[in-house]
């Protein structure tokens, strides 16, 4: 299976910021991330199998904050537009962390980048000739997500396989 760890957004955010990636994609063209696949990619594992993958994520002890999407990029090199925090919260960058740490204990092989919170909106886009200001939204994080991708010819399917609850 093909797996990764993510944040989900509430629906009502992932709408907004659908609707804000459909104002964009009118000015860059590119893929639009379907509403229901918008979410921010703590780990990707790759082909793996979920049974290890989940015993690690049980020792997490995060801690529940709110996502800030308060900055939008545009990224050249790889043809995109994400959202996410100007500045990294405190608690997600010790989740990030965390993770890291019990998946690369488990024998995960993970990316060697540093984590950038970040959620992909548009692919292959091109330079937008503004970036409209951002909806104004609430993403409280009280958990994280194991999520097995499924690609087809109608993109990508995403099946969350277990949820991990973060702490107050």
């Amino acid at each position: 299976m093909r797996l990764f760890f993510a944040l989900w957004p509430p629906p009502e955010t992932a709408q907004a910021l659908a609707r804000w990636a459909a104002e964009v994609h009118r000015q860059s063209g590119g893929k639009v991330n379907a509403v229901e696949n918008i979410h921010l990619t703590l780990a990707f594992l790759g082909e793996a199998p979920p049974e290890p993958a989940i015993g690690a994520a049980r020792g997490i002890k995060g801690r529940r904050h709110q996502l800030p999407i308060d900055a939008a990029r545009y990224v050249k090199k790889n043809e995109m537009v994400w959202v996410g925090p100007a500045t990294m919260p405190p608690e997600l960058a010790a989740l990030a962390a965390d993770l890291r740490n019990v998946l690369t204990s488990a024998g995960f092989a993970l990316e060697e980048r540093p984590f950038a919170a970040h959620v992909t909106l548009l692919r292959k886009a091109h330079m937008p000739k503004s970036i409209p200001p951002l909806p104004r939204v609430e993403w409280p994080v009280e958990e994280f997500v194991l999520v097995r991708s499924r690609t087809s010819p109608q993109g990508s399917v995403y099946e969350p396989l277990e949820r991990f609850a973060l702490h107050a």
